[in-house]
């Protein structure tokens, strides 16, 4: 299983962020936090400051497994913003696998067209920014290449979604199990 990578930006949501990293390290996935800052400490929505695992400068990001957006203000308009993620999640979408949650997914790959014909879901009020897009208005859509999710409160959802499909559906009941979440499915289109 290769490397995944989660990218963190000042004013990034920190539930959504940390959850994946915590759920992902619990299903035995190799999953990196990545700055997109000149430094390794990133300060979240609410300020709460995460020392980034790696700079995205120093990153080479051969095969990445999935590629990561939290959502939060300013936090998706600056990974918007920042042209080198731009360009690789561009190419991820070619036969890579993509996440994004909350704002991401209209503030990031709205503009670079990456979920245009497909189905997802933002958090609500985003979704004019996706207007080639099915939205559908629910916490997770998880398609085979693509997770989209709402926001904060679907973070652990999202999460057991992503792991779901690298790891298989008793995986990520397991890693669900563990922390007292019980769906009676893995199901994520609801």
């Amino acid at each position: 299983m290769n490397t995944s990578y989660i990218f963190l930006a000042n004013g990034f949501e920190e539930i959504e962020a940390l959850t994946v990293v915590d759920v992902m390290r619990r299903a035995g996935m190799d999953v990196k936090t990545v700055s997109i800052t000149d430094a390794h400490n990133v300060t979240g929505a609410h300020g709460v400051t995460v020392k980034a695992d790696v700079l995205y400068e120093r990153t080479d990001f051969i095969t990445p497994e999935w590629l990561i957006l939290p959502g939060g203000m300013p936090g998706a308009e600056n990974l918007a913003r920042f042209a080198p993620l731009n360009t690789l999640l561009q190419a991820q979408a070619q036969n890579g696998k993509i996440a994004a949650i909350c704002a991401a997914p209209a503030v990031v790959l709205g503009p670079l067209r990456i979920l245009d014909g497909k189905e997802a879901t933002c958090y609500p009020g985003f979704e004019k920014a996706l207007t080639q897009t099915t939205m559908r208005d629910t916490p997770v859509v998880a398609l085979d290449r693509i997770i989209t999710a709402n926001g904060p409160s679907a973070a652990l959802r999202f999460a057991l979604a992503i792991v779901a499909n690298s790891m298989g559906e008793n995986i990520s009941q397991e890693v669900g199990s563990g922390m007292l979440f019980y769906p009676r499915s893995m199901n994520f289109y609801f």
